[in-house]
């Protein structure tokens, strides 16, 4: 078990550096022993130990409401993903089963429904091209916003269905209820990653934080000693990694180790979307196989 959560520690590069810090707070914590050996000032410092068991509890409330705002930004943004990747699906079978289009025009729709996903993610990232997505590494276009280019791409392909009559007006309606829900999700992503928590609050709630390390070992010292360093390495420890895993957790869009998995969920779209076409297209070759044997 002990192994396991050292290997833990060592691997992750948020918990190494939270590590580094806790070390860096547990050798100040040496201060505070010495001077309490020392002679000349070891009965003149000192901190009432009831005043830092209040700073802890105002401390433990601020980190509780500092992180469950964070794991909620987090888990929006998964509910958002996660939605996305059933959007897909569902605009994918309707598509194939609705749409009496050739081929062609069915491969095209499904690179824009992959495209998408991509795009919002490289959009996210502040890394947005629509030359970068596959099928349109030619395309002249520049768009400032990619996801809404995509999606009107989309509705560019229903529209030219209905006029060409390859679907009708409930097909219509059913596929415009999905392609609606493409930049909801987008619109919903944003919002996260363009209004983060208030910086007064993280501030103020970073400089509790060092106070409260600061104040630590000499609220301890009285009573622990020596073990004063390794309790201080500790409570550091957690105290700074909830600080620090809350910032990370506030924006999951980008490359951290606690990011959501972007590339993971749009490889998962490309796969299954590509499936359900494939069907189609199989379906089709195999009903034109029949219809030729018939005629024989």
């Amino acid at each position: 078990m002990e192994r396991g959560v050292v290997t833990e520690i060592g691997r992750s590069s948020t918990l190494r550096k939270v590590a580094f810090y806790a070390v860096g707070v547990a050798a100040y914590s040496l201060i505070a022993v010495f001077v309490k050996n020392s002679e000349e000032f070891g009965n003149h410092i000192a901190l009432p130990s009831d005043l830092h068991a209040a700073f802890t509890l105002v401390l433990g409330w601020l980190l509780v409401f500092r992180t469950n705002s964070s794991y909620a930004r987090w888990w929006e943004a998964r509910q958002l993903w996660g939605a996305l990747v059933n959007v897909s699906r569902n605009m994918a079978i309707k598509v194939a089963d609705l749409c009496k289009a050739g081929d062609g025009e069915l491969n095209k729709f499904r690179i824009e429904i992959v495209a998408f996903a991509y795009g919002l993610k490289d959009h996210l990232r502040n890394e947005s091209q629509l030359q970068k997505l596959d099928g349109f590494e030619a395309c002249n276009d520049h768009p400032s916003h990619v996801p809404s280019y995509l999606i009107t791409r989309m509705y560019e392909e229903i529209g030219s269905w209905k006029s060409d009559g390859f679907i009708d007006g409930d097909d219509l309606i059913v596929l415009d209820a999905e392609a609606r829900q493409f930049l909801d999700i987008c619109g919903g992503c944003e919002r996260i990653r363009n209004t983060r928590v208030v910086r007064s609050y993280r501030t103020f709630a970073r400089q509790c934080v060092g106070l409260y390390l600061i104040t630590f070992p000499w609220g301890v010292v009285d009573s622990c000693r020596w073990w004063t360093v390794p309790l201080t390495a500790i409570v550091a420890y957690f105290m700074l990694g909830l600080e620090t895993v809350a910032e990370h957790v506030e924006e999951p869009f980008g490359y951290d180790e606690d990011d959501l998995d972007l590339d993971g969920l749009c490889k998962t779209i490309a796969i299954t979307v590509q499936e359900v076409f494939d069907r189609r297209l199989a379906r089709g070759d195999a009903a034109s196989v029949n219809d030729t044997l018939t005629r024989g």
